[in-house]
């Protein structure tokens, strides 16, 4: 296969799996080794052994990282400062697409860019929807689960002057209810008191904007 088959191909496509180009192939592993010149040459990007994605030249569709996040480790959902940033809760942008999973943590990296994959036990795996664009199905938590799993994985002592260093913004899209009752669900006191004083936080930014 040449190159300007394999865009013809696959350049609609997020990604590519080796096994998808090997299919039908009279000599399977002479592919392999045209997909290690590809690779070597940059025209392909491995994310991980067997996945791919097409160089930012020959690649006809953007890529939606929670979609490619979910692809690289099952299952799993983005969470974290990633999710906090893609709800625009928080004011940085975040390089790492960080997401939570019942499986192994661990990380790939490549020019694709960089998926971290933390552990969260199989009963707090919850609180998250499906997000798509471009037709690219990924996971991504509720904004209130994001932010809880972030207070959760940090372990750090969560204080009224930690919760104002996150310099958190569009609060009106926390639902106060919602985060105390996931809050409870880690049946973890820390975790209701961390909630219980995001809460406060919230109130009384909001509060204040009704007052300008």
């Amino acid at each position: 296969m040449k190159l300007e088959e394999l865009v013809r191909k696959f350049g609609n496509l997020p990604i590519i799996e080796a096994e998808t180009l090997v299919t039908g192939i009279p000599d399977p592993n002479s592919m392999k080794v045209q997909i290690s010149r590809w690779e070597k040459a940059g025209k392909l990007i491995q994310l991980k052994r067997g996945v791919y994605l097409l160089s930012e030249t020959y690649r006809k569709t953007s890529v939606f990282e929670p979609f490619i996040a979910s692809i690289l480790k099952k299952p799993s959902y983005v969470s974290l400062e990633k999710a906090l940033e893609y709800y625009d809760l928080i004011p940085e942008g975040v390089t790492v697409c960080t997401s939570v999973t019942s499986k192994r943590p661990g990380e790939f990296f490549s020019k694709g860019g960089r998926f971290s994959y933390q552990h969260i036990k199989l009963s707090l795996f919850w609180g998250y929807v499906s997000v798509t664009l471009n037709g690219q199905t990924g996971f991504m938590a509720s904004p209130e689960k994001a932010l809880l799993d972030f207070l959760y994985l940090k372990r750090l002592k969560i204080t009224p002057e930690y919760i104002e260093e996150l310099r958190l913004q569009n609060l009106e899209q926390i639902d106060l209810d919602k985060l105390l009752e996931y809050a409870k669900k880690f049946k973890k006191p820390r975790m209701l008191c961390a909630a219980k004083l995001v809460q406060k936080f919230i109130q009384s930014e909001l509060e204040k904007e009704k007052k300008l």
